[in-house]
């Protein structure tokens, strides 16, 4: 194996949103779809998204994350739209989707909502055996060669005004079962969760409820890296595990075009990993001003964690 790119992205918010019929109205879903047109359409733009995605193809990374947040009211049309870009972006074996709390935005009972993604969202044959049973689907784990993803779901409805997540005991003590038997194979182990995932990262209504327990399974297992979206802000945090530093790190939107209440501009990461046990290299490339051109932004070194010699 002569390494591994990976690149992500995360709350890509595709508009428009469709018309709808009387029954998927409720209160959660009024105030979302005001607050979409009175600002959010005009900021969150596809042809931002699209030139991004032609960016990011040209990198040709080995493979895609996606961090959730693919539509914005969980309307039926919204998942059909999300899962025709989807299979634009690439195919099943190429991108790995987790939810986000846009996904599962309020409850939805006469259409599978993001459940239409499902082929985004499961092991690949070499992950099969690290992924539990149960636990509705998470976590999921795809193995690449020395490259392991996690994928998490964080996603639940919550009530008007509120954005936050929670995984829930059985999700978190999977998933510290996990990413123990991966670490004891050797992987390079990259979580996938679209919540911030360590406390103090999110404002209490956006936060992840069980952000402390999740805390503590990365900090008792660890992990290389953790990648999240949820806050549209570019976010690198080190963590201590227990046999070396992993690191945390959020994403802006993919879509946001113009500047909103101090978020970043549209971005996505690559991350290459080494073949020789050196740092992982960061790559953040995206629009440093509206209307402005898809340019590197920021290239750092993440230090080695400590699952890297398969990766020569």
């Amino acid at each position: 194996m002569n390494g591994f790119t990976l690149a992500h992205l995360s709350d890509v918010h595709l508009g428009p949103l469709p018309r709808f019929a009387f029954r998927y109205w409720n209160t959660k879903r009024v105030l979302g779809y005001l607050n979409w047109h009175r600002g959010r359409k005009f900021g969150h733009v596809r042809p931002v998204l699209d030139r991004l995605v032609a960016d990011l193809k040209a990198q040709t990374p080995d493979h895609i994350a996606v961090s959730g947040d693919l539509v914005n009211i969980g309307l039926p049309g919204e998942y059909i739209a999300a899962e025709r870009w989807l299979t634009e972006l690439g195919s099943p074996n190429g991108v790995t989707v987790v939810p986000g709390n846009h996904d599962i935005y309020t409850h939805l009972t006469d259409d599978p909502g993001y459940r239409r993604w499902a082929p985004y969202m499961t092991p690949n044959s070499a992950g099969a055996g690290f992924s539990p049973p149960g636990h509705d689907g998470f976590p999921f784990v795809r193995c690449f060669d020395a490259v392991a993803l996690i994928g998490l779901n964080s996603a639940v409805p919550t009530r008007p005004f509120y954005a936050g997540g929670r995984l829930g005991p059985d999700q978190w003590a999977a998933a510290a079962k996990v990413l123990a038997e991966l670490g004891a194979k050797g992987f390079h182990r990259v979580v996938l969760i679209h919540h911030p995932p360590l406390p103090g990262l999110a404002s209490p209504p956006k936060a992840l409820e069980d952000a402390v327990a999740l805390d503590s399974v990365l900090k008792l297992q660890g992990a290389e890296l953790v990648l999240y979206g949820h806050n549209h802000r570019s976010k690198t945090v080190a963590i201590n595990g227990p046999q070396g530093r992993g690191h945390v790190v959020g994403v802006p939107s993919a879509s946001l075009g113009r500047h909103h209440k101090g978020e970043d501009l549209a971005r996505y990461h690559l991350f290459r990993f080494r073949t020789d046990g050196g740092p992982t290299e960061m790559v953040a490339r995206g629009l440093r001003e509206p209307h402005g051109p898809i340019v590197e932004i920021e290239r750092q070194l993440l230090p080695a964690g400590f699952n890297v010699a398969r990766l020569a």
